[in-house]
């Protein structure tokens, strides 16, 4: 029996629900923009870009690369073939109104870590699907204002060693590996996020700046077999979100970016809308946890499209043991109550 392809899994999902297919158009719509980054990707694209010309900052205030701003084409054009009212991307200030009839919004993350594009570290795209509904084409600026719970469908593409699709609509969360015979996307698991973690991630260079919970956390992980937490752990840190993400997703552990005392990173840097929503909403259906360190990302109402915020995913068993570190003695047990007794689907 053939593997199951992308189009397969969507059409299946989707029946004849017109939400649905319209999700399925623009998810296939985005693997065929994905395919075609790969291909600029691994043809050294990034090797040719020039070091002249002033810096361009995108709209969440990071430097902007050649491939960051082709990436951002790509997509962008993907959106408008498919049925999207706004798209919101990381290298855009504000979102794009699109096809006004349409009953989609985008918000997306072009490309992911391509401050490690020159040392051939995987990088890749995060994209969130929301609805639009009536209040949201009265006031456009509310269509990225909705938690990370009202997504129709998530997920991330990881250019690596094999250009991956990890990929929810709300219903489990699955892997496909794109074939470069047949030129699509094929299923190659449905992911289970081991609940228990061996391994943490961190950047341990900002040490310093951490708050005492966070050094008390990971010092607790640290101290192995011998310490609190009663075995040993592996410290992980690829800087690409999208890599790490996998790594967990298959293997178990936990990612932290916590805020910290720099200025500029108290609430954190990874941004709320197209990076720790659909994460977090991948991370939920694989079985996992995703929070701030004390409430679920996806419960988290956001203010505007590029809010940033604290995050922490992957082994639900460490996420909640991570939200008992950074709670304060009097809130033990109603952080307790939040990560313990959720519904299925949440914590």
């Amino acid at each position: 029996m053939s593997a199951m392809t992308l189009s397969d899994y969507l059409k299946t999902q989707a029946g004849t629900d017109p939400v649905r297919r319209d999700v399925a158009r623009l998810v296939e719509s985005l693997a065929e923009a994905a395919i075609e980054l790969h291909h600029a990707i691994a043809s050294g694209a990034a090797d040719r870009e020039g070091s002249g010309g002033a810096a361009v900052t995108n709209g969440g205030g990071d430097v902007q690369k050649v491939l960051d701003r082709e990436a951002d084409r790509l997509f962008s054009e993907a959106a408008r073939r498919a049925p999207v009212a706004f798209y919101g991307s990381e290298e855009q200030d504000d979102a794009v109104a699109l096809d006004a009839d349409a009953g989609l919004a985008l918000a997306i993350d072009p490309l992911d870590g391509s401050s490690n594009i020159e040392t051939n570290v995987s990088i890749g795209t995060i994209f969130s699907v929301l609805p639009v509904r009536a209040e949201h084409r009265a006031d456009s600026a509310t269509v990225f204002r909705q938690p990370g719970r009202d997504q129709l469908a998530a997920g991330y593409f990881v250019y690596g060693p094999r250009l991956l699709l990890v990929l929810t609509v709300g219903e489990g969360t699955h892997a496909f590996g794109w074939d470069p015979a047949s030129n699509t996307f094929v299923h190659a698991a449905r992911m289970t996020i081991p609940e228990r973690a061996k391994e943490f991630s961190i950047n341990a260079s900002n040490r310093r700046h951490w708050d005492e919970p966070v050094l008390s956390y990971v010092a607790a992980c640290e101290e192995g077999a011998q310490g609190p937490r009663g075995r040993d752990f592996n410290m992980r840190w690829v800087a690409s979100m999208v890599a790490d993400a996998y790594r967990i997703f298959l293997r178990g552990g936990i990612y932290i970016y916590p805020g910290d005392r720099r200025p500029g990173y108290a609430e954190g840097r990874i941004r709320l809308v197209y990076e720790a929503n659909p994460v977090g909403f991948c991370a939920e259906q694989a079985g996992g946890a995703a929070s701030d360190g004390l409430q679920p990302i996806l419960d988290i109402v956001p203010t505007h499209l590029h809010q940033r915020t604290p995050v922490v995913f992957g082994s639900r068993e460490e996420v909640v043991e991570f939200g008992r570190a950074v709670a304060d003695p009097a809130s033990r047990a109603e952080t307790s109550s939040l990560y313990g007794h959720r519904p299925v689907g949440g914590f």
